[in-house]
């Protein structure tokens, strides 16, 4: 999962992004009790987006040109949301057959409480993280990073605003925005299962109603708007449910994959070049309503999801080529690794990006402080997830 910020009006932030493949490979269905998940292409390709969205999160970071968001348009975000619709079609199946009823409601709205838990846990360690810091560091400053000065200025009404959801700091959002979907995920599944059809047009509806409209949730007591808008980023997400089987569209590319490497390829390069030229649609220079035309993130503009899906149709197969090529299969099971634990995977990264962040501020910026940054860093995430996979055999 990878992100931006929840900010005052005015304020900006720092983005981050990487690719995907489309359609992703068939997946296994949820894996037996104790039993670990086989490698697959959805899990390859989260596991690259934690590491893109760690590197990423530290702003300045000299590998951060060597990721996605220096070469394109949409970035980690994009795909992640992309990749937990498309999980979530195999949340809500069991092995013989469909959930239904209570316990589908029951298996999602856990979830959800898991995710809110999480992020509840990883902003407190992060306030915390930030506080040491501006202590031993002597430098009060820090506290006002990443939209945190609300909490050490007005902390009664800003911890009733982290936990209602409505006070997010820079590069602990994007789990707000999964929370909501996977409290609505029900209705994404039973609408789906009257028809996808019915779905796809709620789905887009809801998403054109925010771009004509605007409409929003407020953050809380910092006036502003969430970075992640969810009328608008459901979109994604659904559209990752639907395309999680390979039947309709989702076989029909798979049939076609030389025609839509060849299209991908051409949505590639023209972000590339927009990159290149620095040019970016103007809103004094696009007609009404000027988010259908925009490069807009927290709106989830048509350039952007035509840019993701650009990148998923070239970079079809990568994983399969991973698994077989000697020196790329290590990589590859690492990378699946990652996405397997892909929850704890992120709460780690995201304190680490904020470790990094700070050790940058304290130490000379160089190549040698972002080598050990990265050096660090990554083998934690691996760690991380060997851990939780460890813990679970042991349960088993």
């Amino acid at each position: 999962m990878g992100g931006a910020g929840a900010y005052p009006a005015g304020m900006t932030r720092h983005d981050s992004k990487p690719a995907g493949a489309f359609p992703p490979a068939e997946v296994p269905g949820p894996a037996l009790r104790g039993q670990r998940r086989a490698p697959n292409a959805v899990d390859f390709w989260r596991g690259y987006a934690l590491i893109a969205i760690f590197i990423n999160h530290v702003p300045g970071i000299v590998f951060e040109q060597f990721t996605h968001k220096s070469f394109g348009i949409s970035d980690s975000a994009e795909l992640f949301v992309f990749l937990a619709g498309f999980s979530l079609r195999y949340l809500s199946e069991s092995r013989t057959k469909n959930l239904t009823g209570l316990r589908l409601v029951m298996r999602l709205e856990a979830r959800a409480f898991t995710l809110y838990a999480a992020q509840i846990l990883i902003v407190s360690v992060a306030l915390a993280m930030m506080a040491g810091a501006a202590i031993w560091l002597d430098t009060p400053l820090i506290l006002q990073w990443n939209n945190a000065a609300s909490f050490f200025e007005n902390p009664v009404a800003t911890q009733i605003g982290i936990v209602m959801l409505l006070h997010q700091m820079g590069y602990f959002d994007i789990l707000p925005l999964y929370i909501v979907l996977m409290v609505f995920a029900p209705v994404v599944v039973f609408l789906f299962r009257i028809s996808p059809r019915l779905l796809f047009i709620c789905s887009g509806a809801l998403w054109a109603f925010a771009l004509v409209t605007g409409v929003n949730i407020p953050t809380w007591p910092v006036e502003g708007v969430w970075f992640f808008n969810p009328f608008a980023w459901q979109l994604d997400f659904v559209l990752g449910f639907l395309l999680a089987r390979p039947v309709g569209a989702s076989a029909f590319l798979a049939r076609h994959r030389g025609g839509a490497r060849v299209i991908g390829g051409g949505i590639v390069l023209a972000g590339l070049a927009m990159v290149l030229l620095q040019w970016s649609p103007s809103p004094f220079d696009v007609p009404e309503p000027q988010l259908f035309f925009m490069n807009d993130k927290t709106y989830l503009t048509p350039i952007r999801l035509v840019h993701l899906f650009g990148l998923m149709a070239l970079m079809m197969g990568v994983f399969e080529y991973c698994l077989r090529w000697r020196w790329f299969g290590a990589f590859a099971q690492a990378l699946c690794s990652l996405g397997r634990n892909s929850l704890h995977v992120f709460c780690a990264g995201s304190l680490l990006s904020l470790g990094g962040q700070l050790l940058r501020f304290a130490a000379p910026i160089s190549v040698l402080t972002d080598c050990v940054v990265l050096l660090i860093g990554v083998p934690v995430l691996l760690a991380v997830a060997w851990g939780n996979e460890w813990r679970t055999n042991l349960r088993r």
